[in-house]
């Protein structure tokens, strides 16, 4: 499982990106572009997850990576700050470590709807790097229980925060590539059969996103 250097290696490639802008060429898109930007990405959900039940000594979990396709809206405000929603839905499977090693917890949806405000920066020509902080909500829907030990579970939907880096490379006045990188901390709470086990979970993924945008 990718753990917390996948983020250390985005951010660096990132400032590799910019450090080159230099020898880019001009940017060939007007300054009229207009205010909506769509993207679609394909994004890996790389959970870097820890978590205890409350009343298990030394308990863990493990949550799955995954990898699904997704889809945002930006809308720019003035021509550096703009608003990003994204919406995109992951199914992963909860398993658990430690002292609860080799118990299978069970199956569960997320839907992450996440609001950032960005500020993009306009002078490297074609090159669109942007950063970016926000609110999640995160819903946990179709919750699966694995029976045997866990009959029942109950991931609570929660709030957390989110920060983003990314760039497009812009081909013309509408179309470009995007890279992406977003960290999400999230840090429900859980029920296990009924509420005779309880706990939290830091699953606090990294949403890694590579896609096309078009602007308009």
């Amino acid at each position: 499982m990718v753990k917390i250097s996948a983020g250390r290696w985005a951010c660096a490639a990132m400032a590799a990106m910019v450090a080159a802008t230099p020898a880019m060429a001009a940017d060939p898109a007007s300054t009229t572009q207009g205010k909506w930007m769509v993207r679609g990405r394909v994004l890996g959900v790389l959970p870097q997850e820890s978590g205890k039940v409350d009343q298990v000594p030394g308990s863990d979990v493990r949550i799955s990576d995954t990898v699904v396709p997704e889809l945002d809206f930006t809308y720019f405000i003035t021509p550096n700050i703009a608003a990003e929603l994204i919406l995109a839905t992951t199914r992963h499977k909860v398993e658990g470590a430690g002292s609860l090693s080799g118990v299978d917890v069970g199956k569960a949806w997320l839907l992450p709807p996440t609001l950032t405000l960005q500020y993009h920066f306009t002078d490297f020509g074609r090159f669109k790097p942007y950063v970016g902080a926000g609110v999640n909500y995160t819903v946990f829907y179709d919750q699966k229980a694995a029976g045997g030990t866990v009959t029942k579970l109950d991931i609570e939907n929660t709030f957390g925060g989110a920060l983003q880096i990314g760039f497009d490379y812009m081909l013309d006045d509408h179309w470009g590539m995007n890279f992406d990188v977003k960290k999400l901390f999230l840090r429900p709470d859980v029920k296990l059969n009924g509420g005779a086990l309880s706990g939290k979970v830091n699953i606090d993924p990294w949403l890694v996103g590579v896609g096309v945008t078009y602007r308009f």
